[in-house]
């Protein structure tokens, strides 16, 4: 495959959100905001050819290939798929795809750790029945604690009360002495300086005595799914979290189905953290070698 790669920027959105819409399922790892987001960090680089998006991933051990996006039902695998390619993040169905246009050649194993969890945003908004009476305790205690949640949409002034409170939260948490925490403060800093430049973005904030709390950025995936990017709360404020995931759904998710919160990475505090939510189910993804 001769392609010419370049870095994924801001100029390709246009061209990117078009093969967006042509894509049949929407993994929040595609997504315009977290590929710009996590640009630098990965060294992610975009080719687009045939009404397909190539997507490569250059640090830090080499270069791998992402799954393409676009229409894939309408691509020509037999042709586009060479022998020794590897792809890593392969949703499931287009992993079945290939397998069913290319059979013994595709040689396709589970990728846990990159599996994205989907949640019914009802549950997530009311926290029903006993399965989530810890999460109610913990919202309980903050609305008695401060009040009824003061939660506002995001805008310009918004975004400045985030990028305050990330610092805070970096020097908190020590940033700098942990790669992980310090790319993810990299991708969160992208996107909130560049958030105007994104169609589908939303988020909101959670103020205590007048000054920001935590806040959440997601983005409409499609019509039935919303994504969560990033979440970030002040930990000495008991019920913080719960409040500003279960406040983020009612406000931003009352029309869809489904909110896709990422991956666990195969950490396993986030994944007890993802599970404690109690998944609806997940978009499995998978690790394909082209034979």
């Amino acid at each position: 495959m001769h392609f010419n790669f370049t870095p994924v920027s801001l100029d390709g959105l246009d061209e990117y959100y078009r093969l967006w819409e042509l894509c049949p399922l929407h993994s929040i790892d595609y997504s315009p905001v977290n590929l710009w987001g996590w640009q630098e960090h990965y060294g992610l680089e975009w080719c687009f050819e045939e009404d397909l998006c190539w997507i490569r991933q250059t640090i830090p051990c080499g270069t791998v290939l992402w799954a393409p996006l676009g229409d894939w039902a309408g691509a020509d695998w037999k042709r586009l798929l060479e022998p020794g390619m590897e792809f890593i993040r392969v949703p499931d169905e287009l992993a079945a795809l290939w397998q069913e246009r290319l059979g013994s050649r595709i040689c396709a194993e589970p990728d846990r750790g990159q599996w994205e969890y989907l949640y019914l945003a009802t549950e997530l908004a009311t926290l029903p029945g006993n399965r989530f009476h810890k999460k109610k305790n913990h919202v309980s205690a903050f609305v008695k604690a401060y009040g009824a949640p003061d939660y506002r949409p995001m805008d310009a002034k918004m975004v400045e009360d985030c990028l305050a409170l990330q610092d805070e939260w970096c020097q908190w948490h020590d940033c700098e002495g942990s790669p992980s925490l310090a790319a993810e403060n990299g991708a969160i800093n992208q996107v909130l300086a560049h958030c105007s430049a994104f169609r589908n973005l939303c988020g909101g904030s959670l103020y205590v005595d007048g000054g920001i709390a935590a806040f959440a950025l997601g983005e409409r995936l499609d019509r039935d799914t919303m994504g969560v990017h990033y979440e970030k709360g002040l930990a000495s404020i008991k019920g913080i979290y719960q409040v500003i995931n279960q406040t983020f759904a009612q406000r931003e998710c009352a029309g869809v189905r489904w909110i896709n919160r990422a991956q666990d990475l195969d950490e396993e505090g986030l994944r007890h953290a993802k599970e404690s939510y109690r998944p609806a189910g997940f978009l499995q993804k998978m690790r394909v070698a082209i034979a």
